[in-house]
């Protein structure tokens, strides 16, 4: 069965793999999966349609057959379990690496996030100004102990793992912010994901439906 997912139809980044239908798209790829994209607007991603794949109108979604899936730690745990690549074989280090796919979405990505909310939807109230140091100093606080327990090792717990792939693409969010620049072992730990073939093939599928020359009518 062909596995499709969704995209946006113009993503607000520009195509620089922030987006989160990337995870999905790298999970594949890591595996070795092919897949087809359906490509969304931001007014589809309201309607009955979309919102039948995603109850809360967002992307990506996944579908198999009569599977559809929706939020990316879901979809890709689904994907590391069906194929290898993603998830030791080992039970404990699965658990530990499944462990680390919860950390970055529900530990690490949360004040991130916020400072994106900080910068671009609250730049305009009056106390913006005094809140951004301190979501700023959320998120460093995360990254020193996330700096701590990485230390100098390549990878979060033994081999590349869905645990690293979720890490690493939530840091990516910070890279403008600058944040990230000032913890060396984690920016280093970024570049060795962006590194590798699989990603680099999931970086260069979404940029291409962001360039101009893009027909999404096609």
């Amino acid at each position: 069965m062909t596995i499709t997912i969704t995209t946006f139809e113009r993503s607000p980044d520009g195509g620089k793999g922030l987006a989160r239908d990337m995870r999905v798209r790298w999970a594949l790829e890591e595996v070795g999966q092919p897949y087809g994209i359906r490509l969304v607007s931001f007014s589809a991603m309201k309607e009955p349609a979309h919102l039948g794949f995603h109850p809360f109108g967002q992307i990506p979604t996944y579908e198999e057959g009569d599977l559809a899936l929706f939020e990316t730690g879901a979809i890709i745990l689904h994907i590391g379990e069906r194929h290898a690549g993603l998830l030791p074989k080992d039970a404990k280090s699965r658990a530990r690496a499944i462990t680390w796919m919860f950390a970055a979405v529900n530990t690490v990505e949360p004040p991130i996030l916020e400072l994106v909310t900080a910068k671009i939807l609250e730049a305009d109230k009056p106390w913006s100004k005094e809140r951004l140091p301190l979501v700023q100093d959320r998120i460093r606080n995360r990254l020193d102990q996330l700096s701590a327990r990485l230390g100098n090792a390549d990878w979060l717990d033994g081999p590349f793992s869905a645990g690293d792939l979720m890490m690493v693409h939530v840091l990516l969010r910070l890279r403008p912010s600058g944040i990230l620049g000032e913890f060396p072992n984690l920016s280093a730990y970024v570049a060795r994901g962006e590194a590798r073939p699989a990603y680099k093939r999931a970086f260069a599928a979404q940029l291409a439906i962001n360039d101009p020359s893009h027909d999404v009518g096609g």
